[in-house]
């Protein structure tokens, strides 16, 4: 079959193409022949079909994304915000933090281990592709049923590929969630994060400028494998003939990707490049159309001269490889050399494949035949644009009035006690250790705070110990009940973890995971939850970096619940203030900072119990929420507080459980007069934390509480090695750790 070249395309208008295999909409296909005034090459398909797919182009979210802009708090932090490969933020001494949260959904599904594995591998490129070190990774998971056969082929894949690729590159793992519900069965959510760390001079952009730069590719050579990944895979439903697409899941090799990564930032040390993307979704179609589209002029490339691993490869094929550990750089003339130079000496092949050029045109070649002639934005960054019809769905007000209030309640003191065993044993409040310890959390020496804390912490400056703190949460069953208080409530718990540990939050990326746009209540569900999240970021004063849109997590008809993940970010002046969540000193008093109210609906107490989803997630205050960090971050600097856990799933019991098996001590609690002892130990009031005080600085900090006007509740007091509640029961620490510790080994292992 001959070529088909630019020349071939304007003379053969009538020719068939495959646009509507590939993922294109018939209007779309017409736009792309409006845009170049003829029909497109063979290779100017493939690109627009990756480029223009939902994962690459959020041509059905960026209506409702343009909010993260529009709505945006003042924030003198924010050194580079959305748009870029990541964000920036500053956290003082001349040092920046670049952080984001991606996910790999689909392909993590079709191949457990190398779909999470990749999905590590490509988070930790957008962070190098800024000019940071990578420094830390987390990753917030949803599996379908625990019991369920197929968690059992998928989790076990997923966390070995996270803890494989990961625990290569030498990057602790130091956070993130695991959850299990039937909804995610045919759609696990395998959400990937990195946090990097730079000087603010260091920062490097996604640009070709500069006529005669020189375009190289290093990194790994091209194969067959990730050809149309995650930029095709995440951008339609599942069905019973679908999970079978393995040569579209990317191949990782860790050990390459930590040449790439040494070898790349001793090339940021000498200033040798003047602009640098890596190379994940899309692959070549996006580094070369996305460069050149940021840039001020064009880009040729000769595509005959990048390596292959398979030198059977088309050239549509070449530009939609997703091959790992990538990257694309932007060299002036006289640097290659030393460029290429320190490549060599790292054991990383580098390519020039091309330049910058002074028109307006992105120009792929093949064997001295142009097969690609296109404007760069038009790829890039002028794609569709999608106002999906949306309506809040009819069975929403049904389900809200479905209260939890109408729940049987334990009938007395046994009851109570068995629920509680009931509940810290079931497999999402369960300990999830089986899991995290495969995650080398404490590699490099830097991780101040790890799994089960409430955020993962790490140093950033050994001479000074400042640091910075990451936590990530969302609660898909609160934003099923209502999707703008549920993106608020992830918004909050992340906030609140991250200033529970002493952390001031500074700023957020998020993950937004849903069914299919093409679903007016899904659109619903995006449009509200994308909504609340904006306006609690303005009220916070938290900005949206960045983040990922992940849509058609759906089986069939039948969609995920709505879940917005939450990745806020803090700093810390002095790691060594930090507050643990483990109750470690025995005479230490407890208190339960903010309102509990009577809000169970989407609990994890009317999960495990009855089964049970409906009813309104319990309410937000942000401004209480910002009260309350305010009082955890000064306790936590002034020494008045020794061990501090936020509230939420799971209630007050969870973290008292939680708490004492961390810390190794009991505690003896009382139940306030104005509660019942139910709701007091399952509420999931939003705004609350359970602190431990030294006797010596009770006056203080309930002064403080006091004089900010925050409810400060004295509840009990460390002690023993038992968690009694007065007057309802008493268990036993080994009675608790057995629970909560056997669930996961016993259903996965």
């Amino acid at each position: 079959m001959s070529l088909d070249t630019v020349k071939h395309a304007a003379g053969t208008p009538d020719a068939g193409q495959p646009w509507a295999e590939l993922g294109l909409k018939e209007d779309e296909y017409a736009r792309i022949r409006e845009i170049l005034g003829r029909r497109p090459t063979g290779a100017e398909l493939a690109m627009y079909s990756v480029m223009w797919s939902e994962h690459c182009s959020y041509k059905s979210s960026k209506v409702h994304l343009k909010q993260f802009g529009e709505k945006a708090p003042e924030n003198d932090a924010l050194l580079v915000g959305i748009g870029e490969n990541a964000g920036v933020v500053d956290v003082g001494q001349g040092y920046a933090v670049t952080f984001k949260v991606e996910s790999h959904n689909h392909p993590s599904y079709i191949e457990p281990y190398q779909g999470a594995a990749t999905g590590v591998g490509g988070i930790v490129r957008d962070i190098l592709a800024m000019g940071a070190r990578p420094v830390a990774v987390m990753d917030p998971l949803r599996f379908g049923a625990a019991d369920h056969p197929d968690t059992k082929r998928v989790l076990p894949g997923v966390v070995a590929g996270i803890g494989g690729y990961g625990n290569c590159l030498g990057l602790p793992n130091i956070g993130g969630e695991v959850v299990f519900d039937p909804c995610y069965q045919g759609n696990p959510l395998v959400n990937a994060l990195c946090v990097g760390v730079m000087k603010h001079e260091d920062i490097h952009l996604a640009k070709a400028s500069g006529a005669g730069n020189k375009v190289i590719l290093y990194g790994a050579r091209t194969g067959g494998d990730g050809i149309g990944g995650v930029s095709v895979l995440a951008s339609e439903t599942f069905d019973d003939s679908k999970p079978t697409k393995r040569p579209a899941v990317q191949v990782g090799d860790p050990f390459q990707e930590k040449l790439l990564i040494e070898c790349t930032l001793e090339i940021f040390r000498e200033k040798l490049v003047a602009g640098i993307q890596d190379l994940g979704g899309a692959g070549l179609s996006c580094a070369t159309s996305e460069l050149a589209s940021a840039g001020s002029g064009g880009m040729r490339v000769e595509l005959d001269t990048v390596p292959l691993r398979d030198s059977s490869l088309s050239p549509e094929e070449i530009l939609m490889s997703e091959s790992q550990e990538r990257m694309c750089a932007i060299v002036e003339p006289d640097k290659v050399d030393r460029f290429l130079e320190i490549c060599e000496k790292w054991d990383v092949i580098a390519t020039v494949i091309g330049e910058v050029t002074d028109g307006s045109r992105l120009e792929i070649f093949w064997h001295g035949e142009q097969i690609v002639d296109v404007p760069p934005r038009s790829v890039a960054h002028e794609g569709p644009t999608y106002h999906r019809p949306y309506a809040r769905p009819d069975w929403q007000d049904a389900l809200q009035a479905d209260d939890a209030g109408k729940l049987p309640r334990p009938a007395n003191a046994a009851e109570l006690r068995a629920q509680v065993l009931q509940l810290v044993g079931s497999p999402n409040q369960a300990s999830k250790a089986w899991i995290t310890d495969q995650y080398d959390r404490f590699v490099q020496g830097n991780t101040v705070l790890a799994q089960p804390e409430d955020s993962g912490m790490v140093r950033i400056d050994e001479d000074t110990n400042l640091g910075v703190a990451v936590a990530t949460d969302g609660n898909g069953r609160y934003a099923k009940l209502d999707p703008y208080a549920g993106a608020q409530l992830a918004l909050a718990e992340a906030y609140r973890n991250v200033a529970a540990t002493g952390a001031r939050p500074l700023a957020i990326s998020d993950c937004l995971n849903f069914g299919s746009p093409e679903d007016p209540a899904v659109m619903w569900q995006f449009a509200e939850a994308t909504r609340g999240l904006a306006d609690g970021c303005q009220t916070l004063g938290t900005p949206v970096t960045g983040g990922n849109v992940s849509l058609y997590n759906q089986t069939g008809d039948v969609a995920i619940h709505p879940t917005p993940v939450v990745a806020v970010l803090g700093v810390i002046d002095d790691v060594t203030r930090r507050t643990p969540v483990g109750f470690a000193e025995e005479g230490q008093l407890l208190y339960l900072l903010g309102d509990t109210r009577e809000e169970l609906g989407g609990s994890a107490w009317s999960k495990v119990v009855h089964d049970h989803l409906g009813g309104l997630p319990p309410q937000v205050d942000l401004e209480r929420e910002r009260l309350l960090a305010e009082i955890l971050i000064s306790a936590s600097r002034d020494g008045m507080v020794d061990a501090a856990h936020d509230l939420s799933d799971g209630g007050l019991v969870q973290a008292l459980v939680e708490s004492c098996l961390h810390g190794g001590k009991g505690a003896r609690v009382v139940v306030p007069d104005d509660l019942d002892p139910f709701v007091f130990l399952f509420s999931e009031s939003a705004g609350r934390a359970v602190v431990a005080v030294p006797r010596s600085e009770e006056l203080r900090f309930t002064d403080m509480c006091g004089a900010r006007g925050l409810p400060v509740t004295r509840i009990g007091v460390v002690d023993g090695d038992e968690i009694a509640v007065q007057g309802q029961f008493d268990i036993p620490l080994d009675e608790l750790r057995t629970a909560h510790e056997a669930t996961v080994p016993g259903l996965i292992a």
